[in-house]
């Protein structure tokens, strides 16, 4: 055999050599050869070919020995799988490297150490599986990976171990259920200049969202150190998302950014086991983002042309060097989970009941799972586990797969949306919750729990057995409506998802739910933070502001992040954003409210909407979601972004909101701005022409329009039988802003929650010629069959 094809070096590597030299180094030298030269960094380094792999086995006799080994091997039995695996293993570390293959390595190590200007330059070595990472076969975390390797002897070793990992019990098991011969899947080896992100961070990134397989946003994870903790589940990441239609425009679309805890590190350590150590990350970059928001955006902009390069979503690896501050790309192979979902077909899971939380952490997937909770704290203990249990442990690593293909669901209390329990987890299509801390402790052995991905980014645990539904609608026979059915959207995490759900847009995102759920805080006490005298809240919001020395930049930023994730979700279509609309009670509740709140005894009709905007009491607060929604538009480039002013009580209050917006920056009719009125109000009907003037259009609210109609509190139980939205005032007042707004070509929709609960109304809404309804996401698959059955007898009778 030519020495030549022992070794290949990433210039000569394609995607078609995954035969030669494995999935993960056809990949690296596909792009090192073809997108290095337009700006994509892949550090240099070369393969040990599949071929060499063979020669080894077949030179040393080891293949023969390992047919014999696996002659009686069963993988469906624990005990049987590790004990033939531990053989084959030691057959292979017990081998000798024929004396040509051996001299090839250490030639080649030598070239790539000269480039380097070193002796013994540090390498990565991996493994590149001639089956790995295929579309619909990931091998990731499969085989072994050795990090900072240096000198001949250290090389060797590495990569006798890495075809020894060839036969770890994982990989013999997931061959075996994906119906590979072990034979035919050969190992190269990756031998590839290290990083040196020890010394500052890396992480995992991938160009589709990996829980809904929305396509227009990059999701990148980062930590501190090597990056072998996220994969491994060790740390809590930090998270961010891309909008990648903007980032195409020129636009700076970070859309979220979410911190992750980042307790520990690995680095460097040549005296230490496997010549890296973990350390504690100071407490100081815990509470920072380990990345800038330039480094995001050049790392998303990567991912884009790494996917139109393969033409598919991809999977990614990066590092950043902490001595020169640049940033590679170490690794990418296809998505193989989402990207594989049928695009007609949307699969909502809904629980119909509530029950007691008992913890909570990070989502994977959007399914529900229950089932006895089985506790299991080591690896060791995987033996006793059952179909269909609820496996309930610290992390996994690819030695716990043969129990997590039959576990109803997975929680762990460390890990990210990238760590390895996620990974398999989604590939599996098992409901799974990260990072929940302490589910090991909240979670009794043997307790029936219930295991809910389908909330958002937050999965929850419950105690018992709770109910659920599966709904599953094929998009192809739901037929699109004349009248625009938008939606009402208030979790920004469930964005992604919803926007599968046949749309036009969203009429209604709701500020309330980001302030309440994200920031949590009340404006002024953000402004005022040296004023505020409770010092448990001082703390309080100091723990939750951590990365801003700026406290009101913390409101902002978050603000415009949630509102961002809704208007992305469905960009190009129009998202229209309501002002903040909390009452003086809801927002006392507010961390540090009480200090800022006046006591009102009917706050449902007091210092609430478009009132506030302008108040001298309010209005540095009010300023502060201006230049939230500037960034959305302006920074993020998401002008398909609509803002709605609720509770203006008189076109007065209206012109001086306008004005206050105009001056911060949200002209009205510059840059494509629009601005809508809530009608809400009887006098917002009765002075329609006059709302007109000022506004682009209306967006009814029946739930006030009700109350103030009908003169009934929503709130109180004892006139609850009184209040109908369907009651014929409601209705005539809306027929009215109806024709009002028809007659003065200003757009009219609902987004009130009428339509929604009742079919009939939303057909009296098509009957009388609205423009759009917006519903809430779980209603509007049934509510457009029936406003399609209006709009039909609607034409038959026109025609007679």
């Amino acid at each position: 055999m030519v020495k030549k094809k022992f070794i290949l070096w990433f210039k000569e590597i394609s995607n078609t050599d995954v035969p030669k030299v494995g999935g993960k180094n056809a990949s690296l030298g596909e792009m090192y050869s073809k997108l290095t030269k337009k700006g994509v960094p892949i550090p240099n380094g070369f393969a040990v070919t599949a071929q060499a792999y063979d020669y080894f086995v077949t030179t040393t006799g080891v293949k023969k020995e390992i047919k014999q080994i696996l002659k009686t091997l069963n993988t469906h039995n624990l005990k049987n799988l590790q004990e033939h695996a531990k053989k084959v293993r030691q057959a292979i570390l017990a081998a000798e490297f024929p004396e040509d293959l051996k001299e090839a390595i250490i030639k080649d190590y030598h070239k790539l150490s000269q480039e380097f200007k070193t002796k013994n330059v540090d390498v990565a070595v991996r493994s590149s599986a001639t089956a790995e990472d295929l579309p619909d076969a990931s091998f990731a975390g499969q085989q072994d990976t050795y990090l900072n390797i240096e000198g001949e002897k250290e090389l060797l070793d590495a990569c006798r171990r890495c075809m020894a990992s060839l036969f770890t019990d994982r990989a013999i098991s997931y061959r075996a259920d994906k119906g590979f011969d072990h034979f035919k899947v050969k190992l190269s080896i990756t031998v590839q200049k290290m990083v040196r992100s020890d010394l500052a961070t890396s992480g995992v990134m991938f160009s589709i969202d990996t829980e809904s397989g929305f396509r227009d946003a990059v999701l990148i994870n980062s930590i501190y150190g090597l990056g072998e903790y996220i994969v491994q589940g060790m740390v809590n990441p930090d998270e961010y998302y891309v909008h990648k239609p903007t980032l195409a425009k020129g636009f700076a679309p970070i859309i979220s950014k979410s911190l992750g805890r980042k307790g520990k590190k690995l680095v460097y350590d040549s005296k230490a086991k496997g010549n890296v150590k973990g350390l504690i990350v100071s407490k100081e970059d815990q509470h920072r983002f380990a990345l800038t928001d330039k480094e995001v955006l050049q790392l998303a902009k990567w991912a884009v042309q790494i996917e139109d390069h393969y033409q598919k979503p991809m999977d990614m690896e990066w590092a950043q060097d902490g001595k020169t501050g640049k940033l590679f790309i170490v690794q990418a192979r296809p998505e193989t989970v989402r990207s594989q979902d049928d695009p007609n077909t949307l699969i909502e899971y809904k629980l119909r009941e509530t029950g007691k939380v008992l913890t909570y952490g990070a989502s994977v997937g959007n399914k529900i799972g229950q089932g006895k909770a089985h506790i299991i704290k080591d690896v060791r203990g995987i033996h006793s586990f059952k179909k269909g249990e609820v496996l309930v442990t610290e992390m996994t690593d690819p030695d716990w797969e043969p129990i997590m293909k039959i576990a109803g669901a997975i929680v762990t209390n460390s890990g990210g949306r990238t760590c390895h329990a996620a990974i398999i987890s989604r590939e599996l299509g098992i409901p799974c919750v990260v990072g929940t801390r302490n589910s090991t402790n909240k979670v009794r052995n043997g307790q029936n729990i219930t295991v809910s991905c389908a909330e958002g980014e937050k999965g929850f645990i419950y105690n018992g057995l709770l109910k659920y539904d599966v709904k599953k609608t094929n998009l192809k026979t739901v037929a699109k409506s004349k009248t625009k059915v938008m939606m009402n959207i208030g979790n920004p995490e469930m964005a992604m998802l919803q926007s599968f759900i046949p749309n036009e847009g969203v009429g209604l995102a709701r500020e309330e739910f980001i302030i309440s759920n994200y920031i949590r805080i009340h404006p002024l006490a953000l402004l005022n933070f040296s004023k505020v005298k409770d010092p448990k809240v001082r703390r309080i919001i100091e723990e939750h502001t951590a990365a801003y020395k700026n406290k009101p930049q913390f409101f902002v930023d978050k603000l415009a992040e949630g509102i961002a994730r809704i208007a992305a979700s469905f960009y190009p279509k129009d998202v229209i954003i309501r002002l903040s609309d909390f009452k003086s009670n809801e927002y006392a509740s507010l961390i540090g409210g009480v200090q800022f709140e006046p006591v009102e005894r009917n706050p449902m009709i007091g210092w609430r909407g478009a009132s506030r905007y302008y108040s001298p009491k309010y209005l540095p607060a009010f300023i502060l979601e201006c230049r939230a929604l500037v960034k959305v538009r302006k920074e993020m480039g998401l002008k398909n972004l609509k803002i709605m002013v609720p509770f203006c009580r008189t076109v007065e209050e209206g012109k001086k909101v306008l004005k206050i917006m105009a001056e911060n920056g949200l002209k009205r009719g510059v840059d494509g701005l629009e601005v809508y009125v809530m009608c809400e109000i009887p006098s917002n009907v009765i002075l329609a022409d006059d709302f007109c003037k000022i506004f682009d259009g209306f967006s009814i609210g029946t739930n006030d329009l009700t109350q103030l109609a009908l003169g009934v509190d929503r709130d109180s139980e004892l006139v609850a039988h009184v209040y109908d939205e369907r009651n014929e005032a409601v209705k005539e007042l809306v027929r009215q802003v109806i024709r009002i707004a028809k007659k003065n070509k200003k757009k009219i929709g609902i987004c009130g929650q009428a339509p929604s609960d009742f079919p009939d109304f939303a057909q009296f809404l098509v009957e009388e010629g609205i423009d759009s309804i917006s519903l809430s996401p779980d209603t509007v698959i049934k509510t457009m069959i029936a406003i399609k059955q209006t709009e039909k007898k609607k034409g038959r009778k026109k025609k007679k």
